[in-house]
Formats: structure tokens, sequence, C-alpha cells
């Protein structure tokens, strides 16, 4: 954690905020139920309210109807959350990134690299890649040929660009990840697959993070888009062609198949799955596990699924769901509904 301390009241004027209460000293951040003194925390779930009676935090991010009942130093915000993700990002650790290439690294001599970039021990960079100004390309990493990696951008570790990749600026990606792999493109011939080449690319857009160990394949014949300020958790898997619009976030081991459109401003529950082809409209939220079989058109919150319940129940119900047609198929007035 930073050793660097700030005031109550310079978190409120960096980010507009209301201060109720005495001015104090902040160190760091933590829950609430965790907190110190010299720490601050947040509300934002009605959920822990309760806990506002016994937290030990010396500054709370809330929202002005739940400082009323909070007697301590409070900052008072609109969104709590988003509050303190600003200011929780004050305290994190940063590494110093020296620019330049290490020794150990291998550019080929037609891959251009910012003066300003840092190419981290062990790192390849291929033909005719070209890394911009201010990238952090980190240890481990491979860039394959006729990739781009944007300003600002952070590639962690063990990072794969494969091929006609092209990163957009401050794009932020996780260790593990692999872009511009082959599609699973296949067609069956005389009872034999034979493999469709993937000839296009990736593209993704500015601002957007990339988790850990996620994949996303290039695509058959153009590009897989992900426009800017697109999120993606770790273990997601990106088919071939697939175009994510912006401010879309998807949560973790969610997946998406070979040319299906999610729309802007969506969320995707973790473990997900999207079929090819389809299109979500903007706005449009999956919750975690379900599957979307066919293109949504309209805004919403869709779910799929049957939800947990005790194994005696799920036993029962699944006899049940056996016997659904032959219900749906009864006449009228013909014996009665099952108890």
């Amino acid at each position: 954690m930073s050793t660097q301390g700030f005031t109550a009241s310079d978190l409120a004027r960096r980010f507009g905020l209301e201060l109720r209460g005495d001015d104090r000293d902040v160190q760091g951040v933590a829950t609430l139920a965790s907190a110190d003194p010299s720490q601050l925390s947040f509300l934002a779930n009605p959920r822990y309210r309760s806990q506002l009676a016994h937290t030990r935090a010396g500054v709370v991010v809330l929202r002005a109807e739940d400082a009323e009942a909070f007697a301590g130093t409070a900052l008072v915000a609109r969104d709590p959350y988003a509050a303190f993700a600003r200011i929780a990002a004050l305290f994190e650790p940063r590494p110093a990134h020296v620019p330049g290439i290490h020794s150990t690294a291998v550019v080929a001599p037609d891959a251009l690299v910012a003066p300003s970039a840092s190419i981290g021990p062990h790192v390849v960079i291929g033909a005719r890649s070209r890394i911009a100004a201010g990238a952090v390309v980190g240890p481990g990493c491979v860039i394959g040929e006729d990739c781009e990696v944007g300003e600002q951008c952070e590639l962690q570790a063990r990072v794969t660009l494969l091929t006609r990749v092209r990163l957009g600026k401050r794009v932020r990606i996780l260790p593990g990840a692999v872009l511009g792999a082959a599609g699973f493109g296949l067609a069956m011939d005389s009872g034999h697959w034979i493999n469709v080449p993937q000839l296009g690319g990736v593209v993704i857009g500015d601002d957007c993070e990339i988790g850990a160990n996620t994949t996303i394949d290039r695509g058959a014949l153009g590009d897989t888009v992900l426009e800017e300020d697109v999120r993606l958790d770790n273990q997601i898997q990106i088919g071939h062609n697939v175009r994510i619009g912006a401010h879309t976030a998807m949560a973790g081991c969610s997946a998406v198949a070979g040319s299906a459109k999610i729309g802007r401003y969506c969320l995707i529950g973790g473990g997900a799955g999207i079929l090819g082809h389809l299109e979500l409209c903007d706005h449009v939220v999956v919750t975690a596990m379900s599957l979307v079989t066919h293109s949504i058109r309209t805004p919403g919150e869709y779910s799929s699924g049957t939800p947990l319940m005790d194994n005696r129940s799920w036993r029962k119900s699944a006899a049940r769901f056996k016997q659904l047609d032959r219900i749906a198929r009864r006449r009228p007035g013909e014996g009665k509904d099952l108890e």
C-alpha cells in the first residue's frame, strides 16, 4: 500500500464530494468491517448498512440518505462505489517501468519500438509490429507479426498477441491472455475436417481491459472487434468475428461464439454463453449461467436455467419436467395437475 496520505477535505475537493464531519487524515482504504481509524471505507449496498454503527473507519463514502445515520466523518457521493474506486486508485501500488528494451528481449529488425516504451525480460516482438509511446510490455510477452500496441498500453506478463492484433490507447491486458489465435473455423469434407483459414485480425478499442487467461480469436475474413472501454474478466472466450459494443462488461468464464454481435452498455454474467451469429441490442443484461439461444432486440434483463435448490427438491422437479409435454397436450378437464 502507498504510504502517501490525504485528508478527507483533499479527497472531497479532488473528486467533487461533500464533506460532513471533522477533517481527518486518510492513509489507506478497507471494508467497513476491517477498517481502522486511519482508513477510508464505503457503503453502497444497503445490505451492509448495519455495519455503519460499528465501523472503526475514519472516513466513509456514502449516499446522503445514509450519511444521516452516521456520526463520523462522511464523504457524500451520488454513487459511493464509483467514488470509492477513484479514491482507492490513489493507494494502489504501481511498479516503476523503465523505458527501454531489456537485454534478454528479442525484437525483429523491422519492428518499431518507441523510445519511451518499456520492454521487459524475455519479450519477443515479431516482424513489422509497432509499440507506441509509453507502452509497457511485461516479462515473457510474445507479440507476433503485424501487431500494434497503442500509447500507454500495459501488457502485464506472458500476454500473447499472435498476429494482426491492434490495440488502441491505454489498453490493459492481464497475465496469460491470448489475442489473435486462429478461430474455430472448420468445414467437413469426405468425412474429415478441414481448417478454414483465419485471415482477419483483432481490433481492441481505447481503454479496454482484458482479464487473465482470456482468449480472443482473430476473424476469419474481417476482424474481431472490441469497441472502446469494454471490460472482460478472467477466463473468457471470444470467438472469431465477434463484435462487442462500447462500455460492455463480461464476467468470468462467459463465452461468445463466432460472429455474434453484442451491443453497447451490456452486462454479461459469469458463466453465461451466447451462441454464434446472434445479436444483442444495447443495454441488455444477461444473468449468470444463462444461455442466449436467440437474438435479443429489446433492452432489459434476461435469464435462463433453473435456480439452485436442495437435491431432494431438484430430483422431484426433474421427475416432473419429464411429464410437462404430456400435461401440455392434455385436453381441458382431463385429469388434474401434478401436486
